[in-house]
């Protein structure tokens, strides 16, 4: 799986697509430090160990790079940045029993807003799986070349 490239700059926004889920009562906010355990523990068992550790990385920075949706007190998704190396976005995850209702794009933007206001003019995907969704949500570009990238010796 390639990386991405993803311009900061120019972002939709994300408001509309916020609004629309908290009609549906999900919220999307950034991860604070009680919610930590629940949060990697829920990616462990819905995703990876691999994406549980990023989701530690990223809840233990100053301010958390970790944002989570919540539906009914419930972990809905989370998407994280900084959490493998500076500027790389993800991972991202969205429980799939509700997936393909504009909660993923919500999170991926609302994510990137984030690192643009932290400073960043570009982002990083690093090993995007699903690049067509990346490419349609955020105008993402192949980084050519980019197979395997920084996973080249990844220990499992």
């Amino acid at each position: 799986m390639p990386d991405l490239l993803v311009k900061l700059y120019d972002l939709p926004s994300s408001a509309a697509a916020v609004e629309k889920l908290l009609g549906d009562g999900v919220q999307i906010r950034r991860a604070i430090g009680p919610e930590k355990h629940a949060i990697v523990e829920w990616a462990g068992k819905k995703f990876s160990r691999s994406w549980a550790s990023e989701c530690d990385v990223a809840l233990s920075a100053r301010p958390a790079t970790c944002f989570v949706a919540v539906k009914d007190k419930q972990i809905a998704g989370f998407a994280c940045y900084d959490a493998t190396l500076k500027g790389f976005f993800g991972p991202i995850g969205v429980d799939e029993t509700i997936q393909k209702k504009g909660l993923g794009k919500a999170l991926l933007i609302r994510t990137l807003e984030a690192m643009k206001d932290a400073g960043y003019g570009y982002a990083a995907i690093g090993w995007a799986g699903p690049v067509e969704f990346f490419k349609k949500a955020v105008g993402a570009t192949v980084i050519e070349g980019s197979e395997p990238g920084v996973y080249k010796n990844l220990i499992k």
